[in-house]
């Protein structure tokens, strides 16, 4: 698109401007290609705003006080691409090898804890919660935390409403235990059952900034969110999983992705599944 067919002045400065706040406040490495992108999703703030170019909006970051629009720009340009048991065999593996495991490691505790560090709409940590409901017995308590840069889709994640076309691929038999169908003018829509989203605490968390956990984690789950990073920050944050893992916790990235010379503090037990090893 050229920049007399666009709606809003978008000019190379502007852009650089744009991806160095959302690098340092998140980590992503945006490359050039992502212009387009950039204008697209974001011309929706400016057009909001009332302003009548980047540079405004630019000015607007640049001077705004409170944070809330940086807030506003790191929603827009985050991926929040998700599905349910996506990637499937990492929910087998934890049902069928990692959760024996941890019972039989924990039974002086009868707790297991896992985070899904970047739940986009939730579709991860929901699958993480059935999977756990049809693998551990009802009188162990589990930990599930889930947490996301980006506050609208965790405020969709929190609410537990998918519409049906979101969970064709579930089998009936899983859907029928732990779905409601929608009726009125919620159908076409299905619910987590209440004993499904009340596993779950949801929280905003910039995974780049300062952050700490009251425990260490069993298993996390961060699947194509270091992809976007850079190897500095992509070591930092892998290390600091390592921190909060148990000694031998196990650690889920997505399918193209790899700590290959990122840390020393994980070995691959499977496809893309990682076991902690280092101090």
């Amino acid at each position: 698109m050229s920049e007399k067919q666009r709606e809003f002045a978008f000019t190379q400065r502007d852009f650089d401007f744009l991806r160095t706040v959302a690098n340092q406040r998140t980590g992503i490495v945006v490359t050039d290609e992502k212009f387009d992108m950039f204008y697209s999703r974001l011309s929706r703030r400016v057009r909001a705003l009332g302003l009548k170019s980047f540079s405004q909006y630019c000015d607007v970051i640049r001077t705004e006080q409170d944070d809330n629009e940086v807030l506003e720009l790191v929603n827009a340009i985050t991926t929040n691409l998700t599905s349910f048991f996506r990637e499937n065999h990492h929910f087998e593996y934890l049902a069928n090898t990692l959760i024996p495991h941890l019972l039989e490691r924990n039974a002086a505790s009868r707790t297991i804890r896992i985070w899904s560090a970047g739940c986009s709409t939730g579709e991860e940590p929901y699958s993480l919660a059935m999977t756990l409901k049809e693998s551990v017995p009802t009188d162990w308590k589990i930990e599930l935390l889930a947490t996301d840069i980006d506050s609208n889709v965790l405020a969709k994640a929190a609410s537990g409403i998918y519409q049906l076309e979101r969970v064709s691929g579930i089998p009936k038999t899983r859907l029928r235990r732990w779905f409601v169908k929608g009726k009125g003018k919620q159908a076409g829509y299905v619910r987590l059952k209440p004993e499904v989203r009340n596993m779950i605490k949801f929280g905003q968390l910039n995974l780049m900034e300062g952050w700490s956990m009251d425990a260490k984690f069993d298993v996390i789950f961060c699947r194509n969110v270091i992809i976007y990073f850079d190897k500095t920050s992509k070591t930092q944050l892998v290390n600091r999983y390592a921190d909060s893992l148990t000694g031998d916790g196990h650690l889920f990235i997505g399918h193209s992705e790899s700590l290959f010379k990122v840390t020393e503090r994980f070995h691959l037990i499977g496809n893309t599944i990682y076991q902690r090893t280092g101090p």
